[in-house]
């Protein structure tokens, strides 16, 4: 069988980050360029060869010392001497995210010559992740030719996009290099692919930071907050945002913005997206995404395993949950500072026995910020928001389960909270080492014969989802104001860690 791809680019060392990436985006705009025409080709019916491929680029280290800089930084060092290598996609998404590792790599290993080696690799490009996000080309093919597309060209290969690495279980072979990041390109392409469809909007508009929620109540006024931000003047103090964006790709810009090439692409889409995101655009990135999960740690799972690939700087859990402890009032904050994991969808990934650390700038940037936001102060802070365990659990009909048994696990594990998401959020946080944190509301209290009834419910929601919401936006905002050098912890960090954060 004859294959026909593009001529391989041999690596080259760069001493200058710049260059590198310049040599990354190179190799990735060839490659893809390539399989968009022979995929146009292909659809109108000519013959493009027996096979054809093009690969991703790869960037890869080598250190002959342990001996680094010393770094506050949980990222942009290798842990020790060896080869560390990883395929990279998306230049253009991940432009400054690839800079800011090829900039500190070169930092922290530079004075022991070390370059960065950037060339093609031997990993083929799936032709699904070839396609520009509005085109369509593939569905005017007939079934038989849809068919042949297998034996052309590379489909997407699961054996190469697990989550071996970021597991703490990839061994690589003898000969191997060591990972140089947590994710694989064609792990990546996946996962972006999967952002799209799940909620509704390009990762292009994914922010660094991520609030997540349960109900659609806070989406609503998200809403709202996004508009009335876009109704502001540009220079309006005390925030940078310059679009809002709704599922279906619908951009609405600050006033004052010019209108972007691709806005006018955006639609309503036709039925809402399983987990609709919403964000508030920074010209830096650092804006705020908010999702919808819905309920259930399922959800929660497969939406985090995909944003991770973005590299967030910080995701946060915002929603209700059940009050456990008899003090407590509706509408009381809860602020997790540990987990009882029953959700269930990690167990293979991250054992029971692994704890989930509260992270000591998150949890101080989220009580700061209900303080704020309510301006309360000691005691009068406490009564309202309480520190302790939350618990997770898969089963949203608990209350059913005979002899009283999850009451006495909540009792044994001192939770004063229930809900479905929290713990896999945060979870997959300390898995994908991305800094977490949760505030929930108390919204019921079924042990003791508190649950929602439809007025109460109501007002409840009138009376929190606002406050609540707006905490959530001021510990984002502390939180981006802290750095992100102070975010990445290293406590987050394994033995034998990748370069990139």
């Amino acid at each position: 069988m004859s294959t026909n791809h593009r001529p391989f680019i041999a690596p080259m060392q760069f001493d200058d980050a710049q260059a590198a990436y310049d040599q990354v985006l190179a190799i990735y705009d060839t490659n893809i360029a390539f399989l968009r025409d022979a995929m146009r080709r292909f659809v109108a019916g000519e013959n493009v060869g027996d096979h054809v491929r093009a690969c991703y680029p790869f960037v890869r280290v080598h250190t002959d010392t342990v001996a680094r800089a010393d770094s506050r930084l949980a990222f942009g060092f290798v842990a020790g001497p060896g080869t560390y290598e990883t395929t990279l996609t998306r230049p253009d998404l991940f432009a400054r995210y690839y800079l800011q590792q090829f900039k500190l790599l070169l930092k922290n290993h530079g004075s022991h010559h070390v370059k960065i080696e950037v060339g093609t690799s031997s990993q083929p490009i799936p032709i699904h992740f070839s396609f520009a996000e509005h085109e369509h080309i593939e569905g005017s093919m007939t079934a038989e030719r849809r068919l042949l597309m297998r034996d052309v060209f590379d489909l997407p290969n699961l054996a190469a996009m697990d989550d071996g690495i970021a597991n703490g279980t990839h061994e690589p072979p003898p000969g191997e290099a060591q990972p140089l990041s947590l994710f694989t390109a064609p792990r990546v392409d996946y996962s972006l692919q999967r952002l799209r469809h799940y909620t509704g909007t390009s990762c292009e508009h994914f922010q660094k930071f991520v609030l997540f929620t349960n109900y659609q109540f806070y989406i609503d006024e998200f809403i709202q907050l996004g508009h009335e931000l876009m109704a502001r003047p540009s220079d309006a103090p005390d925030d940078d945002y310059i679009a809002f964006v709704e599922p279906g790709n619908l951009v609405t810009r600050r006033v004052g913005q010019a209108v972007q090439p691709g806005d006018a692409l955006g639609a309503a889409p036709p039925r809402m997206p399983q987990m609709p995101g919403y964000h508030l655009i920074r010209a830096d990135g650092t804006g705020i995404s908010m999702v919808n999960i819905g309920v259930g740690p399922a959800n929660a799972k497969t939406i985090t395993d995909h944003i991770a690939v973005l590299r967030p700087h910080a995701w946060l859990m915002l929603g209700h949950c059940a009050g456990l402890r008899n003090t407590q009032e509706l509408g009381d904050y809860v602020l997790a500072h540990g987990y009882v994991r029953e959700d269930h969808v990690l167990d293979e990934d991250l054992p029971l026995w692994v704890p989930i650390p509260p992270l000591a700038e998150v949890q101080v940037a989220i009580e700061a910020a209900v303080a704020e936001v309510t301006q309360l102060t000691g005691h009068d802070l406490k009564r309202v928001m309480r520190t302790g365990t939350v618990a997770s659990t898969d089963n949203r009909n608990w209350e059913l389960m005979p002899q009283r048994t999850p009451e006495r696990r909540f009792s044994q594990s001192r939770a004063i909270a229930l809900d479905m998401e929290s713990a896999t959020i945060a979870a997959n946080g300390f898995r994908f080492r991305v800094p977490y944190g949760t505030l929930l509301c108390v919204s019921d209290k079924p042990m003791h014969g508190e649950i929602k009834l439809p007025g109460m419910a109501n007002q409840f929601y009138r009376d929190r989802v606002d406050q609540h919401l707006r905490i959530g936006i001021r510990a984002v905002e502390l939180l981006r104001a802290l750095g992100v050098d102070k975010l990445h912890s290293r406590k987050l960090r394994s033995f034998t860690e990748v370069a990139f954060q």
